[in-house]
């Protein structure tokens, strides 16, 4: 089996075994975050953005889950609406028994500073620039009255900063920075870490160090763990990316193993498009492109398959 794809499941593993203890059993490790038909309009001097057009998603508890997209996808939005910065207009958002839509101001506050820690793509958003990476951890525990001096230390550890604890922000470099924002966003122990781009602005060098101490956190504390970038490649460091297009999503990307022919294990990397409950799905870029497909196309049901074909030229100009 390949190296990689054992680390992973290892650690899947591991953090749904954490995650069910947080949860307090096996029967509530499902759809700790659930997304239904999530619609987010902006209304700006009479002009209507639709961002999300009836979004759908759900991610088990403890599951390490990233979200790819290109600008203007809806992944951002997605993001601030599950992080409780932002309202949804219509649907279904939940996560962790809270439902975001018309959340209360107080419920909003409890929702996140307990259940929810956040990392920016911008460094100077996560880490305060006067402080060690040991008071910046230590600083959301003070804000909420339970300050764990061993606490920050064991977060630095986790993310392989232990030896930085005393270092500020500009003694440091961007990767260790982000890694310090992933302890600080674990103060409070919260179930779900969302991040945006932790990534982005890091060498892949630096960016492999990033996404391993996030898929640490995830095994170590059952931390649900949400990413969203605009990277596909990063499908390889996760066991499931959900691909976002025009607000919706679109497909998904599995790694998993299987038993090949001769016996052995190989890695496998499977796409599919994600049917939504009123039957539809967004063909990929690609497929559209290559057959030349507009307007309108053929379906024919086949006993095992459905085929999709390119209508005639006459038909598509009617």
């Amino acid at each position: 089996m390949d190296s990689g794809l054992m680390d992973l499941a290892e650690l899947e593993i591991k953090a749904a075994e954490k995650a069910a203890a947080r949860a307090g059993g096996q029967d509530r490790l499902s759809g700790h975050i659930v997304c239904d038909g999530l619609v987010r309009i902006f209304r700006t001097e009479g002009v209507e953005v639709v961002a999300l057009q009836g979004l759908d998603l759900v991610v088990d508890r403890g599951e390490l889950l990233a979200v790819v997209g290109a600008s203007g996808s809806g992944k951002s939005t997605m993001l601030n609406i599950l992080s409780g910065l932002d309202e949804p207009t219509a649907g279904v958002a939940r996560v962790a028994g809270f439902d975001l839509l018309g959340l209360s101001a107080k419920r909003r506050l409890e929702y996140r500073r307990k259940i929810v820690g956040f990392v920016w793509q911008q460094t100077a958003r996560n880490l305060l620039p006067y402080l060690s990476a040991q008071e910046n951890v230590s600083l959301p525990m003070k804000l909420a009255g339970s300050v764990k001096r061993d606490r920050a230390l064991e977060l630095l550890d986790m993310v392989g900063l232990a030896d930085k604890a005393g270092r500020r922000p500009d003694q440091m470099s961007g990767g260790e920075q982000q890694r310090c924002a992933v302890a600080v966003a674990l103060a409070n122990d919260p179930e779900v870490l969302f991040a945006d781009e932790p990534t982005g602005e890091l060498d892949e060098a630096t960016a492999d160090e990033v996404f391993g101490a996030l898929r640490t956190v995830n095994a170590e504390l059952g931390v649900t763990v949400v990413v969203v970038t605009h990277d596909m490649n990063v499908a390889g460091q996760v066991r499931r990316a959900v691909a976002i297009r025009d607000g919706k999503t679109a497909s998904e990307v599995r790694r998993s193993a299987r038993i090949a022919a001769d016996g052995t294990e190989e890695h496998v990397t499977e796409e599919y498009a994600v049917l939504d409950r009123a039957g539809r799905l967004q063909l990929p870029a690609a497929f559209v492109e290559a057959l030349s497909l507009r307007d309108r196309v053929r379906l024919n049901l086949e006993p095992d398959h459905v085929e999709v074909r390119p209508s005639a030229s006459g038909e598509q100009d009617r």
